[in-house]
């Protein structure tokens, strides 16, 4: 029987495991269960409806829990030929992943949902109920991989394929969630067009299916019209460094750190160039701005740290990932009592509290936390 490196053992080591593939209706999770499938796993699928409204159809790709998503799971599921379950997790997902995620905002910070959703639904709420049901593991259409170490415990680490690689959204998961993880798609240097082409030699429809982008439960894209929708308008103020009223905004909420666009600012620089957004203070629902060198960041404090295996015991040297499809930086990292306190070699821009910072020793995941406060080469504004 052909299996995946780092995939989980069954009752008894190299048996035939239970498996359950989470099918969101996409090409990639179609050709994992499909993989699973052919490894000669006993695979069930299951699509998740996180909608509270799966009558909408998808509009211009986006969105991954629609009602034209499960029944191209089922379809998937069919030409496999394995079981289809769909599940109905909307109420989790509005509570773990909407709501915190209209919350964070609230609060001046920027969430990443995907990140929520991995740790609070496809990997606890679901893999508990696989659990529960007698599955050995949650198999997903993410590119990660999954290692072995000779004493049995296991390592998250980057996909093979560094330009799919999804190890970022999934450096929540902690030891106990990766013995029963299955990326069947991980450790395959191939190209979309090639995992594609695959999903067609199968006979599965998906395979030409667009893939899905933004954040799934807002489906025309709009975050800060879906935001308003959430939390209202509330004028207030867009400021420089000194306090200094510049223009007006309709609710801070709509605002990022670093973000340049959008601003409509009546007053320009004196030096003419770009203002960029520094700050965001949801108690005086005020918005800094300043020049761009004003974003560099030295270092940072993250809390609720999740570890991918035993926590470092002191400092030690590290890359960081800030960004889903963002590049790796070089840091300096140690966990404290208030938090994982990290130092950037060369300073870097756009870090908003909120977000989260992946750290990784080579390709390994080390872990996740939530990024807090910063510190700046400017002192003029840091959170």
């Amino acid at each position: 029987m052909t299996d995946f490196p780092g995939a989980p053992h069954g009752p008894r080591d190299g048996s035939r495991l239970r498996v359950l593939a989470a099918m969101s209706g996409g090409v990639d999770s179609a050709v994992a269960a499909a993989r699973a499938a052919e490894a000669g796993h006993d695979v069930t699928g299951v699509h998740l409806a996180l909608s509270a409204n799966p009558q909408s159809f998808r509009t211009g790709a986006r969105g991954c829990c629609t009602l034209e998503d499960s029944r191209d799971a089922r379809r998937a599921a069919d030409v496999i030929g394995i079981p289809f379950y769909v599940w109905d997790l909307a109420e989790r997902f509005r509570e773990d992943v909407v709501e915190d995620f209209v919350a964070e905002y609230a609060a001046g910070r920027t969430p990443n949902p995907c990140l929520r959703c991995n740790e609070k639904i496809k990997f606890a709420a679901l893999l508990d109920k696989a659990l529960a049901l007698g599955f050995d593991a949650v198999c997903t259409g993410h590119y990660a991989t999954v290692v072995v170490r000779t004493d049995g415990t296991r390592e998250l680490h980057r996909a093979s394929d560094m330009a799919k690689d999804q190890s970022y959204v999934l450096g929540v998961l902690d030891e106990r969630q990766l013995a029963h993880a299955m990326f069947p798609l991980g450790d395959t240097l191939t190209t979309k067009d090639e995992i594609r082409a695959e999903a067609e030699a199968r006979g599965l429809a998906v395979a030409k299916k667009p893939d899905s982008h933004d954040i799934c439960f807002i489906a025309d894209g709009d975050t800060q019209g879906f935001l308003a929708r959430r939390l209202g308008t509330a004028e207030g103020d867009i400021v420089d460094e000194s306090g200094a009223k510049l223009g007006t905004h309709n609710g801070a909420y709509g605002y990022t750190v670093g973000q340049r666009k959008g601003l409509r600012l009546g007053v320009p620089a004196a030096d003419g160039k770009p203002r960029y957004v520094l700050d965001i203070s949801p108690v005086d629902n005020t918005v800094t701005v300043g020049p761009s060198e004003a974003l560099n960041v030295t270092g940072l404090t993250a809390i609720k740290p999740r570890w991918c295996g035993e926590p470092p015991s002191g400092p030690g040297t590290y890359t960081a990932q800030l960004r889903a499809h963002g590049g790796e930086t070089e840091v300096t990292a140690e966990p404290r009592e208030d938090g994982l306190h990290v130092t950037f070699t060369t300073p870097v821009r756009g870090v908003a509290p909120g977000q989260a910072i992946v750290l990784y020793d080579n390709t390994r995941v080390v872990g996740s936390a939530t990024i807090a406060t910063t510190r700046r080469t400017s002192a003029a504004v840091t959170r």
